[in-house]
């Protein structure tokens, strides 16, 4: 189990003045220098937070794993092909969204991906991972279309409204994240994680790998700094890196 942390929101701050910091690319270092095992970040089409640039700065800089998060554009196929990350994260995008708000229909997506996206990254090397909610069809059919990796939706979980739905996700999680392994594929998770829900994923669902987190551990930063929430997740991970 493995720490990536998501730097989009330290580029959500430095674009709010326009003045070039806080630089997100120093803040991956300082994750990085505290034990973190990668970064992540979305480059979405409106480029409200990381921008090109940051993405090739990162990939210059980083030593660990870079998580390319995307919508399957052409424009994004052909940025992360070039940028050459460890993985690539695709994921739904929409405008008007706050936040990535769900996991891919893989019904919806699943032509799409096989004739015109996987075959582009071909050959490439770059791991590919789908952020998907915990449903046994999606995880099969990206089986079937040869993903790498599972990144499970752990929004339903993180904001249940009682605990009787939040143990009712956990069990799904559960059981996507089986499938998941049973079939090969590496288990990732994220979206919503917190310092205080964090521990109960680790221990009702198995097989995780990397662990995405970034609104809450940089809204924490601000209060304890980088290095300090940093090392706090990885102390509830287990001291994993």
């Amino acid at each position: 189990m493995q720490l990536l942390v998501n730097i989009d929101h330290i580029a959500t701050l430095r674009n709010a003045r326009g003045e070039g910091f806080p630089d997100p690319i120093e803040a991956a270092k300082v994750c990085e220098d505290a034990g973190a095992a990668g970064i992540v970040f979305h480059l979405r089409g409106d480029r409200r937070h990381i921008r090109d640039d940051d993405v090739y700065r990162l990939k210059k800089s980083m030593k660990g794993v870079l998580d390319f998060e995307m919508a399957a554009t052409e424009e994004m196929v052909e940025i992360c092909n070039e940028v050459q990350p460890e993985l690539c994260t695709l994921v739904p995008e929409g405008r008007e969204e706050l936040t990535t708000e769900g996991g891919l229909d893989m019904k919806k997506v699943f032509d799409d991906f096989d004739n015109r996206v996987f075959p582009k990254f071909k050959g490439s090397g770059i791991k590919m991972s789908l952020f998907l909610d915990p449903n046994p069809e999606d995880i099969k059919l990206a089986h079937e279309l040869g993903a790498d990796a599972i990144e499970l939706h752990t929004g339903v979980f993180a904001n249940a409204p009682d605990d009787k739905s939040r143990k009712k996700e956990l069990v799904r999680l559960k059981e996507g994240a089986e499938l998941i392994h049973d079939l090969g594929m590496m288990v990732n998770a994220g979206h919503g994680l917190n310092l205080d829900n964090l521990p109960r994923l680790i221990e009702e669902v198995p097989h995780l790998n990397d662990i995405s987190i970034g609104h809450a551990l940089v809204s924490k930063s601000v209060f304890w700094g980088l290095e300090r929430t940093v090392k706090e997740y990885l102390r509830i991970m287990g001291g994993s890196s």
